[in-house]
């Protein structure tokens, strides 16, 4: 064997924190571990060392096993731009848009495709977690399924379920799960995980025992409910309106620096913002409404995968004309991607959205020209006076600059811009170098008159990291019966799982 399939009751369960955390549960103890997910539906991504481009999550599962991201761990990436229509991404590459009805006649291909590469990661590591997608009891999806019981028939794959019970219903949504499955599927169902569980382990204990005597499959651990963990959220649920991001440590100076970050409807890599959350100080949040921005110092516009749509959405609600005010007032903002691209003149977009050429924002004297070919890269440079590194995920490319500061200074020439109070780049990870963020926070918060913001010089982002990827695996290891997940590794499912009855299905 040597591979297993984290499937969920639900989106945001907690699949991939799991997955993350027995991934590093195992590198830990010295195995070649790899992450797979054979579909994922998301627009927070990275670019691979090889020019491709996969699913943030599976890039943090691979910083998990201590290995660099690959396109093999995610084979395919859906990107939704609309309720109806997803850019595909096959192995890495741009691969056509499909509807939900069009994908289902992809996806027999697409199934040799996914087999192939986890075959190759097999045979590469000593063990491969699997990531399932949304929830293994779609039935509506299941003939054509290849990212849950589909892809665990094909490999044969032993299956553990997640259920979030900090929801309600845990034990209904896991008995539920396994009951809609067919007897074939329901054989690979090993057991159960419980995440996110607050209170006495001895008051949950007797639904632990009637589950097991329903099913006759163990729950394999609890994991408690972790306050401190929170970074790269994989699931869109998870950036909720007007929370704050993180666990904001208090300021090392007398005032706090506030942050708002405008919670697009098609948001792509949220996940920049997180570098930000982690400084000391710092109160980072999401918000959906104009009134949001009236006391923040720093407002960042973040990436979209469908940036004329998302443009309309803020002139709509509001927003738009509150972070233009926000500028006049010379505070700061930034965009990061589609952020940036909002903040120009005008975008001429035939490729993303049709749209043809619609008004920016205005704040930057720039025009953006959408190009077939998607820009993805992993570039280096200069800004602010500090060797910075980045990634890019872009169709947007501008086409004319007025006279802007560069922001970015690379061997090829300059990117991003800056004027006053404004600037935005292209780049995604720009605040995960240390010494940038530290001077771009400077630089804001002189530019709101946050004379009390001091800057913290000791937060490394790569150790935060780091430091919760620790935390998953010391849950795994201290809250999971990590004896049982080594024999469904080693073994596979048990043998003569009992199926439910068809009158429960």
């Amino acid at each position: 064997m040597n591979a297993l399939l984290v499937a969920g009751t639900t989106s945001d369960a907690g699949k991939s924190v799991v997955t993350a955390g027995i991934c590093r549960w195992l590198a830990r103890s010295g195995a070649k571990v790899a992450p797979f997910k054979a579909q994922n539906m998301s627009n927070n991504s990275v670019v691979t060392a090889d020019g491709g481009e996969i699913g943030r999550a599976q890039a943090l599962q691979a910083a998990a096993c201590g290995v660099q991201p690959s396109v093999r761990f995610n084979p395919v990436l859906l990107k939704p731009g609309s309720d109806r229509q997803s850019q595909v991404i096959v192995m890495g590459e741009v691969a056509g848009a499909v509807t939900a009805m069009s994908y289902r006649e992809r996806k027999a291909a697409l199934l040799e495709t996914v087999s192939e590469a986890l075959a190759d990661l097999r045979r590469d590591h000593d063990y491969v977690i699997c990531e399932g997608a949304g929830s293994p009891a779609e039935i509506n999806l299941r003939t054509s399924d290849i990212a849950n019981m589909g892809l665990a028939q094909a490999a044969r794959l032993p299956v553990l379920v997640v259920g979030d019970i900090d929801r309600g219903g845990v034990f209904a949504q896991l008995f539920g799960t396994l009951a809609l499955l067919d007897p074939a599927d329901q054989a690979l169902v090993s057991g159960f995980l419980i995440n996110k569980f607050r209170g006495d382990p001895d008051l949950l204990r007797p639904g632990l025992e009637q589950l097991r005597g329903l099913t006759g499959r163990p729950v394999h651990g609890v994991l408690p409910w972790a306050e401190e963990l929170w970074i790269d959220a994989e699931d869109s649920l998870s950036y909720v309106a007007d929370g704050v991001v993180g666990r904001p440590a208090p300021p090392r100076g007398g005032q706090w620096l506030r942050v708002a970050v405008p919670r697009l409807p098609r948001i792509s890599n949220a996940t920049d913002v997180e570098a930000l959350a982690a400084e000391p100080g710092v109160a980072v949040r999401f918000v959906t409404e104009p009134s949001r921005l009236s006391d923040a110092d720093l407002v960042v516009l973040p990436g979209s995968k469908s940036t004329v749509a998302d443009l309309r959405w803020l002139r709509e609600t509001g927003l738009a004309e509150a972070i233009r005010e926000h500028a006049r007032a010379d505070l700061p903002v930034a965009g990061i991607c589609g952020g940036f691209q909002m903040l120009s003149r005008r975008i001429h977009d035939e490729v993303e959205s049709a749209s043809g050429s619609v008004d920016g924002l205005g704040l930057l004297d720039l025009e953006i020209d959408f190009a077939e070919r998607k820009t993805l890269g992993n570039p280096r440079g200069e800004a602010f006076g500090e060797p910075v590194t980045g990634y890019e995920i872009h169709h947007g490319l501008p086409v004319r600059r007025g006279e802007l500061e560069p922001l970015v200074r690379t061997a090829d020439g300059v990117e991003g811009g800056i004027c006053g109070s404004v600037l935005g780049t292209h780049w995604h990870g720009l605040f995960e170098n240390d010494a940038y963020r530290r001077r771009f926070l400077a630089w804001a918060a002189k530019r709101a008159g946050r004379d009390g913001f001091s800057v913290a010089e000791d937060t490394v982002f790569a150790d935060v990291r780091g430091a919760q990827l620790d935390l998953l695996g010391d849950l795994v290891e201290e809250h999971l019966d990590t004896d049982a997940l080594r024999r469904l590794l080693d073994d596979g499912a048990p043998a003569a799982l009992p199926s439910l009855s068809a009158a429960l299905r």
